[in-house]
């Protein structure tokens, strides 16, 4: 270690860290200070004091235990896909990275379960299950590189959300660590624990500030049968609704319905080269991916879809191919905003039933106080969460336009207020949306949320300032 950073440090914490967990890496290298230190936002910069890459539970637990004694703030990483600020390192904290926590155990084919530590890669995680005709449901863009500790830490939604629920649905058991070093197991591999209070929720969606998870029992869903993959052009957001609607209500189960504007579609041919394919450009497209879609079923339902005027054009894929090719157009968007422009990013969530009137009226005020902006709208419509990205006009510099975005989020938060939404739909709240929970959380519920970190980390060592100032 370089003494310029560990000097920052208490150096009783240092030599007491190396003490008790001596095979532990820990690096104060700039580069890794600066990898670790940050997350997919680029709003503050990285200012970590040191890594530090446990292997093991009893690492971590030493590891929190030493920090809590002398008052070292610990800030949690996986695999920083995060887009809320949650796994900053912004105050010369100590980044506890789970880049080499990545064991994964024999899938449990009869208890239909896999143990895995908190590093796991949420695709490898996929890959290991399959080879026994299992998967666990929780599936996103950003699967190649998060960590299934960070997915549980945010409570993370997905594209399968609408088939399966969020992460929580999908986790029977965890390994916490809490400040103090105590490792907590909560409720194992069971299905059924009824037995006082679920403390396993309690840490899930957290944010890693209230405990660390360093292991957890995943439970399992059987592979997908059949899947049918389609993208529609369509003309309107209320035809987008209407088209929900009735694939809802067809004979087949409905896995994925998502759809982005075509701004969004316009970045991600600058970027990734690649077209939707129709000939026309169309304001609004929709992916759908059903299960089990029978073919006459299918072919029913396109036709009644046209019919009904809910689509203007359309295509099925035909085979593996080109229903990647079909899922590239929607999950390569995000990447693309930020290789093609300064995107303003929020994730917000409406009940469905909300969600036309809200984005009606998020539109005329959009074009009344901030004319000329362009706005890439995408996300999962069939669980009420939209991405809005704002995109940095080119003639303005970058400190006039995050002025001015702040300005514009409490114009949207207020909208998303009024009809009853979430500023933060499944990318928490982190450091950068911790202004706004007032508008979906009451002073009541934040006031227990306080009251509940005091109680478990009452130095205030655990990621400290995200999610609200104590």
């Amino acid at each position: 270690m370089s003494e310029a950073h560990a000097s920052a440090l208490p150096a009783p914490f240092l030599v007491a860290l190396r003490e008790a967990a001596p095979q532990m890496a820990i690096s104060d290298d700039a580069d890794d200070r600066a990898t670790f230190g940050r997350d997919y936002t680029r709003v503050h910069e990285p200012n970590a004091s040191l890594v530090v890459f446990p292997t093991t539970t009893t690492e971590v637990s030493h590891t929190l235990r030493l920090a809590n004694e002398h008052g070292v703030a610990i800030v949690p990483s996986g695999g920083r896909t995060g887009l809320a600020g949650g796994a900053l390192a912004t105050n010369g904290e100590v980044v506890l990275s789970f880049d080499r926590m990545r064991r994964m155990d024999p899938v449990d084919v009869l208890g239909g379960t896999v143990r895995v530590q908190a590093g796991a890669v949420t695709q490898a995680v996929h890959e290991h299950c399959a080879h026994a005709g299992l998967t666990w449901p929780v599936d996103f863009a950003s699967k190649g590189s998060s960590h299934v500790g960070g997915n549980i830490a945010t409570n993370a939604g997905g594209v399968k959300v609408l088939r399966y629920g969020l992460t929580r649905q999908w986790v029977l058991g965890l390994e916490v660590v809490l400040a103090s070093g105590e490792v907590l197991e909560l409720n194992g591999a069971l299905e059924k624990n009824n037995t006082g209070q679920d403390l396993r929720q309690l840490f899930i969606g957290s944010e890693g500030t209230l405990g660390v998870v360093t292991e957890a029992t995943l439970k399992l869903a059987k592979l997908p049968g059949k899947l049918t993959v389609a993208l529609f052009a369509v003309e309107d957001l209320a035809k987008v609704l209407d088209l929900f609607v009735k694939v809802k209500l067809g004979p087949f189960t409905l896995c994925a319905y998502e759809f982005f504007t075509a701004a969004c579609l316009a970045r991600l041919e600058r970027h990734r080269k690649v077209r939707a394919p129709f000939a026309e450009r169309h304001p609004y497209y929709v992916l759908v991916e059903l299960e089990h879609a029978d073919d006459a079923a299918l072919e029913t339902f396109v036709g009644e879809t046209f019919e009904a005027g809910l689509a203007k054009d359309g295509v099925l894929a035909q085979h593996e191919g080109e229903a990647r090719a079909l899922w590239e157009l929607r999950e390569g968007i995000s990447e693309s905003l930020s290789a093609t422009g300064l995107p303003h990013k929020n994730d917000i969530a409406l009940p469905l039933a909300q969600l036309g009137s809200f984005c009606a009226r998020f539109g005329e005020v959009f074009e009344t106080r901030y004319p000329g902006w362009e706005i890439c709208l995408f996300g999962h419509v069939g669980d009420g969460n939209l991405h809005v990205n704002v995109m940095k006009p080119d003639t303005m510099d970058k400190p006039t336009f995050l002025t001015k975005t702040k300005e514009a989020d409490a114009d949207m938060f207020a909208l998303v207020k009024e009809h009853g939404g979430s500023v933060s739909a499944e990318h928490g709240i982190g450091l950068l949306k911790k202004h706004a929970l007032a508008y979906t959380r009451t002073e009541a519920e934040i006031s227990l949320m306080r009251a509940t970190k005091r109680l478990l980390d009452p130095n205030g060592i655990l990621n400290p300032g995200k999610i609200f100032d104590l």
